[in-house]
C-alpha cells in the first residue's frame, strides 16, 4: 500500500559556515510513499525508489522527498508564502497580516531588543523563553495557540491559520505553528526598524512547544538555529525506537498515545498510530531536514520523553550532518535530575556554544556535543552505513 498526496516543493538549503543560504536543486519528489514494515530507522541516504543518496545535491532532493513523507503521512501539508504579507511596527510589538484567497488574519510578536543598535541575532519563543537568552540576542515572543490551538481533540482546526486555510486543512498544530513562525520571518525582512537580522534568527520552545520548534526548524529554511527542548515524542524521539521502549515496559510517550491526547499531528498520522513502523521517515530525518544548519537538541532524562529514544534518534541524526562534513553543526545534550522545561545549568555551557556559532558569528567550538545516557546505541537501530556526500 502506498499512501499519496501532492505536495508544495520546499528548497533545501546549503552552507559551509553558519549563514544560511539557498540553493534550488531541480527534484523528482514522489507523491506516494512506502508503508512497509521496518523495525529499523529509515535509510537517510536512500530514495524511495532505492537509488543511492551520494552527493549534496542528492541529499537536498533527498530532504524534499523526507518532507513530502513527512507531510503525507504526519504533520499534513505545509502551505508556501501567503499571496499578501504585510507587516507594522508599534514600539515592540511587531503586527503580521497575512491575506489569501481573499480570508486575512492579523497576529502579533513582542520583540525584547537588548541594548545597543542593532540589528540583532534573534530566538523566536513559543510561548515563552524557557532557556536563557544571553545579551546581544533579542527574544520574539510567539504565542503560537492563537494562530492553532492544542486544547484536546476538540481544538482541532481552530486558530488564525485555519480561518485562512480552512477548519478542515490537513495540517496539525505543529504545521500551523512552523507556518507562523515563516510569517514571522517574512515580516522581519520587510520591517528592518524592528532591528532584527532575519538570516539570525534561532526558534525555541519546550516539552509541547518543543515539539513545534523542531518542525519549525525543519520546514522553515530560513531558521539559523534550532533549539527545541525537552520535546521528546514527537520532536527528538524516534517513534520506532519510543516503541520499542514501550514494549521493555517503559513509561513512554509513543505515537498510539499522542494521538488521542492532543490535535498537534494531522488527522493523516491517525492510520500510522499503532504501526509507526510503516512510516516511510522517522525523526532521526527530521533532524537531518534541519541539516546543515544549526541544531542544538536539548533533552532531559524523564521517561516519558524517552532519553534512549531521543539519544538515539538524534545520534542518527548526527550521522546525516556527519555525511555532510558538518557533524559540530549538530548538537545533542541530554541531563537528569531536574524539572519539566527547567534548564540546568550543567547544559548551558552546549547552549552558549551554539547561540553564539550560528547567531552571533562567533568562531566557538560545537564539537562533539552528544550527551545522553547509556544504553543508548544507535547501531542498535539502525541497518545501514553512513556515507561521505561529494
Amino acid at each position: 500500500m502506498k499512501f499519496s498526496i501532492i505536495v508544495p516543493l520546499l528548497s533545501a538549503t546549503v552552507l559551509a559556515v553558519p549563514v544560511v543560504e539557498e540553493r534550488q536543486a531541480t527534484c523528482n519528489v514522489p507523491t506516494s510513499f512506502p508503508t512497509t514494515a521496518n523495525a529499523k530507522l529509515p535509510n537517510p541516504f536512500k530514495f524511495f525508489d532505492g537509488r543511492s543518496v551520494t552527493t549534496k545535491a542528492d541529499f537536498e532532493c533527498k530532504n524534499q522527498e523526507v518532507s513530502a513523507a513527512l507531510q503525507a503521512q504526519e504533520l499534513g501539508v505545509f502551505p508556501p508564502k501567503p499571496s499578501s504579507v504585510t507587516a507594522s511596527l508599534s514600539g515592540n510589538s511587531l503586527s503580521i497580516t497575512a491575506s489569501e484567497a481573499g480570508k486575512s488574519i492579523t497576529f502579533s510578536v513582542s520583540i525584547q531588543k537588548p541594548s545597543g543598535s542593532g540589528p540583532f541575532p534573534a530566538i523566536i519563543a513559543y510561548g515563552a523563553a524557557s532557556l536563557p537568552i544571553p545579551n546581544g540576542v533579542a527574544t520574539i515572543i510567539f504565542n503560537n495557540d492563537d494562530i492553532a490551538a492544542q486544547q484536546g481533540q476538540n481544538s482541532r482546526g481552530q486558530g488564525k491559520f485555519y480561518n485562512i486555510y480552512g477548519s478542515d486543512h490537513s495540517a496539525g498544530a505543529l504545521t500551523a505553528w512552523a507556518w507562523g513562525v515563516d510569517r514571522i520571518i517574512d515580516a522581519l525582512e520587510i520591517t528592518p526598524n524592528a532591528g532584527i537580522d532575519p538570516k539570525r534568527v534561532g526558534v525555541t520552545g519546550c516539552s509541547r512547544n518543543g515539539k513545534g520548534a523542531f518542525v519549525a526548524a525543519a520546514l522553515v529554511k530560513r531558521i539559523a538555529l534550532g533549539l527545541p527542548q525537552e520535546s521528546g515524542a514527537g520532536g527528538a524521539a524516534c517513534w520506532r525506537i519510543s516503541d520499542s521502549e514501550k514494549a521493555k515496559g517503559k513509561n513512554i510517550q509513543t505515537a498510539s498515545q499522542i494521538v488521542g491526547e492532543n490535535v498537534w499531528f494531522s488527522p493523516r498520522f491517525n492510520a500510522f498510530s499503532t504501526k509507526a513502523n510503516t512510516l516511510a521517515v522517522d525523526h532521526h530525518q527530521l533532524a537531518g531536514m534541519v541539516a546543515p544548519r544549526g541544531l542544538l537538541v536539548i533533552e532531559n532524562e524523564i521517561d516519558w520523553l524517552g532519553p534512549v529514544s531521543t539519544t538515539a534518534c538524534m545520534k542518527a541524526g548526527r550521522l546525516i550532518y556527519k555525511a555532510l562534513g558538518v557533524p559540530d553543526n549538530m548538537g545533542f545534550t541530554g541531563s537528569g535530575n531536574h524539572n519539566h522545561c527547567s534548564f540546568p545549568s550543567n547544559q548551558q555551557a552546549d547552549l552558549t556554544a551554539f547561540i553564539s556559532r550560528f547567531l552571533l558569528q562567533q568562531n566557538t567550538d560545537t564539537a562533539n556535543i552528544e550527551k545522553g545516557p547509556g544504553g543508548a546505541d544507535v547501531g542498535t537501530y539502525i541497518d545501514w552505513t553512513t556515507p561521505t556526500l561529494t
